[in-house]
């Protein structure tokens, strides 16, 4: 049972601005109404400017959080687009691996890199909500499906089962405070949806955003990026891949198909594609190109043998499962079902 979450401001700073005041109200008061005592990490609250100019502090504030013997529970404000900049600052010396327990992580998006960092140290770790997101939606209440995996999470520490969602919703486009109480727009959904391959298969599941992934590889948002990740030898070998099912979901962003096709086929040059058992989509945000994304997954990886499941609720489209990294998951397509062993 968690009893304490600490809040932490890995990527971006958004949730110390003003503009969010009503969002950082409205998720701190449901995690207490869930029980929960709630931490803010030393610099969580100091906005985007002073996050983003202090990859230090944050990298000081994840170390915090793992040493301090109250927090149960490390969730993270939200994504960003420079996580990888905290590199230095949790390996040299070997930092974070000093002060690693197992705490549960949550976390998604850009957050992919900390799930890499933490995957490389040995760490098991949840992918796909966080506070921002997730916790504070304007709604009157978190979306049920999201509600579900997270109030499993922090009564059992683990996940059992994901099945689809009855419903998807299209994303906000207004966030101020005119939106509190007022409904998104919903749609049916329509499952889990099997590309090619066998419709069950099994590995651990590791993975996340493709677009973070991409920037492992390519210097376009960063020109250091490529080079830092590299040092520090961030994303796993081949061997680490192999028998393990790939994760991918899009950013809010919507990368064109142009871009998509791009990313994918740098993961498949590396490799990643003759090592998995199999890959997982994410739902795209708002359904943009899916038509388009699904024609592209099958056309790259060219291989009718790999499964590939698309249409997950994980990622940038709501609402959000949560999916845990490092324990075996079996994958059952007819039965629209993934399931986890115990952590």
């Amino acid at each position: 049972m968690i009893k304490t979450v600490e809040i932490v401001s890995l990527s971006s700073g958004i949730i110390g601005e003003p503009f969010a005041a009503h969002e950082l109200k409205i998720g701190t008061d449901r995690l207490k109404a869930m029980g929960l005592e709630v931490k803010f990490a030393p610099h969580a609250l100091k906005g985007i400017e002073y996050i983003k100019a202090h990859p230090e502090d944050r990298a000081s504030d994840l170390i915090e959080a793992y040493t301090d013997p109250k927090v149960d529970m490390i969730l993270c404000a939200i994504g960003g687009d420079d996580t990888y900049r905290l590199l230095p600052y949790l390996f040299d010396d070997d930092r974070l691996k000093k002060a690693i327990n197992d705490k549960i992580f949550l976390g998604f998006s850009d957050t992919t890199i900390n799930h890499l960092m933490l995957h490389k140290l040995g760490v098991k770790t949840f992918y796909g909500q966080s506070f921002l997101a997730d916790i504070c939606e304007l709604e009157t209440d978190l979306l049920p499906y999201s509600r579900r995996y997270f109030e499993e999470l922090i009564t059992t520490g683990t996940i059992r089962e994901i099945r689809p969602s009855d419903i998807w919703y299209e994303e906000r486009t207004v966030y101020d405070e005119s939106q509190i109480g007022v409904p998104r727009i919903r749609h049916e959904n329509k499952g889990f949806e099997l590309l090619q391959g066998a419709p069950r298969f099994s590995g651990q599941i590791l993975g996340g955003c493709i677009d973070s992934i991409y920037d492992i590889f390519n210097n376009e948002r960063y020109r250091d990026s490529v080079e830092l990740c590299n040092q520090y030898g961030l994303f796993p070998s081949l061997e680490d891949w192999k028998g393990r099912i790939l994760l991918l979901e899009s950013s809010e962003e919507k990368p064109s198909p142009e871009r998509y096709e791009k990313m994918l086929r740098v993961l498949k040059e590396y490799g990643v594609f003759r090592a998995v058992s199999g890959i997982l989509v994410g739902k795209p945000m708002d359904e943009t190109y899916a038509e388009e994304y699904k024609k592209l997954l099958v056309s790259v990886v060219d291989d009718p043998a790999l499964p590939i499941l698309f249409s997950i609720n994980i990622g940038h489209a709501t609402p959000r499962c949560i999916i845990p990294f490092g324990v075996n998951a079996v994958v059952d397509a007819d039965k629209q079902s993934i399931t986890f062993a115990d952590r």
